[in-house]
């Protein structure tokens, strides 16, 4: 979640991460101090997990490029069963790490990983969400989806988040996907994504 530079507004404190609903509702946490990390906005967040509401109890996620951690963070508030979260940053792996200890994510693993190396060797799968969320000048949409598309991680039906700069081209879906919800906030353009249809 490293970003050029802050996407829309936040009401959590600078340097703190605010979860927004669930076990730990409320809940405050440190931000690692690494250049251009930024959480996912809380009303982004929000809009998100509202429609994952049908799908996050009992789910296997993955955070990809996990940054503050706050997806997946607030996925294991909401109720799923599990969270792998990939960063390559030590600094900002090392603060997740200290957070899920605070908050006692016991189903909370952190894999210290380019995104890219650990799609092409990680057998962790398959998730049924899945979240990305890279720098947005990195322009790495494409190869991401179709890594997961092509490397037997999806459950049936898998939903993947992304986020993308808002005038930058939509990501390139790879075949049978489809784009479920999207809006936008400030520079961000965020979807809803189905990797593969519900039988």
């Amino acid at each position: 979640m490293v970003k050029r530079s802050a996407k829309a507004s936040k009401k959590s404190q600078p340097g703190r991460l605010r979860i927004v609903a669930g076990n730990w509702r409320s809940r405050l946490l440190d931000i690692a101090d690494v250049p251009g990390l930024r959480p996912t906005s809380e009303r982004v967040r929000e809009t998100l997990f509202n429609w994952l509401t049908p799908r996050i109890g009992g789910a296997r996620c993955l955070d990809l490029f996990a940054g503050t951690g706050a997806l997946g963070l607030e996925a294991l508030s909401r109720g799923a069963s599990g969270v792998v979260f990939v960063e390559s940053s030590a600094r900002a792996a090392a603060a997740l790490r200290k957070n899920v200890e605070t908050l006692g994510a016991t189903d909370a693993l952190i894999s210290e990983a380019d995104a890219f190396d650990y799609l092409r060797r990680t057998t962790d799968g398959p998730f049924d969400i899945v979240f990305l969320d890279p720098p947005f000048a990195a322009d790495s949409l494409d190869e991401l989806c179709r890594l997961l598309a092509e490397g037997s991680l999806l459950a049936k039906g898998a939903r993947v988040y992304v986020e993308e700069d808002r005038g930058s081209p939509s990501v390139t879906l790879p075949e049978g996907w489809r784009v479920l919800k999207t809006k936008t906030a400030g520079n961000v353009r965020y979807s809803l994504l189905e990797a593969a249809a519900d039988d």
